[in-house]
């Protein structure tokens, strides 16, 4: 279908039909289960901690000040097993710390510590505890409370020190064979940087003061039913904002021992629904990719397309951007952007140094702003007269080292250094920048 015939086509989002049928899923599980399905409450319970120690340099080269900020990060997820019985009940409990080692004076706003009260000087410290209950007959879970989602229409941001949570209910089913079935519905977040829950908003839209979303439902399912090929579809509704439709196709064929190919697509329409409190959206954005790896090598080739005079646009702060060209640093997908990416990633166990990888790429984009409205209510700061032809780049380099064993097994240093720069009025967006993170995770398990 085009895109001019896709734009003609509403899609109305309702859920019910779906949660009917999770529930009917359920209520026959609950007659058919065996008790002996759950193993215990206490039998069935973990708890892990991961302490993360995270540094962000944003170095912005039109400004005086930098965005500079270094924290400890600790979580702490215990998940409960389920009560015996052909209904199995249970709970999980989080708590999350950061601190402050280094940010202030001017070098807050990193986006690792809490926005500073005008001061320039993030907190010391900023806290957060969650629970969850759950309930599990055969193959279908529901749970409610605060939960860690991660999908392509709401996934919780974890690129900075702690991570990000949402307040609502949940359910998933795994009744047939290589087909899960998820939906759910999000009233608040707690956003990674910030101890309280806000309303959920967009990552690049701006709501007038006073707007907000009252909740994101979402419904989708994910299918690997034949060898090396995986395929989901999804649908999500941030009300009174826009309805998002998700579609992906993934294949890995490996030819011998030591080559393989892999093939994929990502597919995303927006539109605007309800009181369009972001103005008019019409976004379809696409990316292909194709990899081929040999032995401990691979190189990667995308493109990627942004149909639409609105930028492609998802939850603030979340990590459900399941785009190719989404990089360290910028997703490539403003207003009409085409862009393209080569990357290529190096496996050292090769070379005797099992634990360390390695990843360099380039990535090149390509905008039209002159044609975004300039009297959008969401996306107007994205017009520029001078943007027809608007361009910029981005080059990032990651390096990661796992330790496999020993009493720091799985201690992780990772490194990270995306440069960025614009040219043809790509600076109404953003400004040149040069960005390094430092990265340390020590996770482990208490029980």
């Amino acid at each position: 279908m085009t895109q001019g015939a896709l734009s003609q086509v509403r899609f109305p989002l309702r859920f019910s039909p779906l949660f009917i049928a999770i529930a009917a899923t359920m209520s026959s599980a609950t007659h058919a289960a065996d008790e002996s399905s759950n193993d215990g409450f206490v039998e069935g319970s973990s708890l892990n901690l991961n302490a993360r120690n995270y540094y962000m340099n944003r170095n912005r080269l039109q400004q005086a000040d930098d965005n500079i900020e270094w924290g400890q990060g600790f979580l702490g997820l215990f998940e409960s097993g389920y009560t015996q019985g052909s209904v199995g009940f249970g709970m999980d409990a989080h708590a999350m710390l950061g601190l402050k080692l280094d940010g202030g004076g001017g070098t807050d706003g990193s986006s690792i510590l809490p926005i500073s009260d005008g001061n320039g000087k993030a907190p010391g410290s900023f806290s957060t505890a969650g629970g969850t209950l759950k309930m599990r007959a055969l193959d279908t879970e529901l749970k409610a409370g605060d939960l860690f989602l991660t999908n392509p229409v709401i996934a919780g941001g974890e690129t900075r020190m702690l991570p990000q949570t949402f307040r609502g209910v949940s359910l998933t089913n795994h009744s047939f064979d290589d087909v899960m079935i998820e939906a759910g519905q999000a009233s608040f977040t707690k956003p990674y940087n910030q101890s309280g829950h806000t309303r959920i908003g967009t990552s690049y839209g701006s709501l007038a003061e006073g707007d907000e979303s009252r909740h994101l439902n979402w419904a989708g399912v994910a299918w690997s039913g034949l060898p090396g090929l995986t395929s989901s579809l999804y649908a999500a509704e941030l009300k009174d904002i826009w309805n998002q439709y998700y579609y992906d196709l993934d294949y890995t064929y490996a030819l011998n021992d030591l080559i393989s190919f892999n093939p994929g697509l990502h597919f995303y329409h927006t539109q605007d629904t309800g009181d369009a409190l972001l103005g008019n959206i019409d976004n379809n954005t696409y990316s292909l990719h194709f990899t081929v790896g040999v032995g401990n090598h691979s190189v990667t080739a995308a493109y990627q397309r942004v149909n639409g005079n609105t930028p492609f646009d998802y939850i603030n702060q979340g990590d459900s951007v399941f785009l190719d060209n989404s990089q360290q640093y910028s997703d490539f997908n403003g207003p009409n952007e085409r862009s393209w990416k080569l990357k290529y990633a190096y496996d050292f166990v090769g070379l005797g140094l099992p634990g360390l990888t390695s990843a360099v790429s380039y990535s090149r984009g390509e905008l039209d702003l002159s044609k975004v409205d300039p009297d959008s209510p969401g996306y107007a700061s994205w017009y520029s007269a001078d943007g027809k032809n608007a361009r910029h780049w981005e080059r990032d380099i990651d390096l990661k080292y796992v330790i496999q064993g020993g009493k720091a097994k799985d201690l992780a240093l990772r490194l990270q250094w995306a440069t960025n720069r614009g040219g043809n009025g790509y600076g109404v967006l953003d400004q040149d920048t040069d960005e390094y993170r430092v990265i340390v995770d020590y996770p482990f398990n208490v029980f």
